[in-house]
């Protein structure tokens, strides 16, 4: 059903667990300051209207971003069959919701800013050029990539799993693969934050030129 093992693992029974381990109110406490100071710092009055969030699970980015931008337009492409019905259950018709895997989506439509947080580590490194391609397209002015950072490819265990985590420098692969996108921002959320903890997430905002 699925072109590769990454896929599988998260559409299945693991990725239903997931629902339950991340649902938290300080996931989203945590997700509202970093969204805030995003785009707090880089798109104040720039006149954004729209997000989509590629691998949005149930939504905990989303809930976060709509909290800060209520007038936002949402998009999601999830391929959990448990977390879509989540999604359209919490957002109502806030939301357009993609039940399918980010390498076989096919969407017509642009969004001002596409995120993807924590999703580029466990596709199947053959594969990110497909996705890098899709957020690019996918994308009017933003790119939000947040994901562990390494300066050079990584694979490490997950959970007792191989080949489910991969680290690299995405946002480079990314400015490398088109020169018309530009570092705008980054920055780091540190697990041990006296306030806001996040999983040691580098976040990098990339700008269409």
């Amino acid at each position: 059903m699925f072109k590769t093992e990454q896929e599988q693992f998260w559409a299945g029974e693991f990725g239903n667990d997931y629902i339950d381990r991340n649902k938290s109110y300080s996931i989203i406490s945590s997700n509202i300051a970093l969204f805030a100071e995003i785009f707090g710092k880089n798109m104040s009055g720039n006149g954004v209207n729209s997000i989509i969030e590629f691998g949005s699970n149930i939504g905990m980015n989303l809930r976060a971003i709509n909290m800060i931008k209520p007038e936002m337009n949402l998009g999601a492409i999830e391929i959990n069959e448990r977390a879509c019905d989540i999604l359209k259950e919490s957002f109502q018709d806030k939301i357009k919701v993609y039940q399918s895997s980010i390498l076989e989506c096919d969407i017509e439509e642009t969004y001002d800013i596409v995120l993807i947080k924590g999703v580029l580590i466990h596709i199947n490194p053959d594969e990110l050029d497909t996705v890098y391609q899709k957020l690019y397209e996918c994308a009017n002015k933003y790119i939000i990539i947040s994901e562990y950072y390494n300066p050079t490819p990584a694979v490490i265990e997950y959970r007792g799993e191989k080949n489910k985590l991969f680290k690299r420098d995405f946002a480079g692969d990314m400015l490398d693969k088109y020169p018309n996108l530009k570092l705008v921002d980054y920055g780091f959320k540190y697990h041990r934050d006296n306030m806001f903890p996040m999983d040691d997430l580098t976040w990098f905002l990339l700008e269409k030129c």
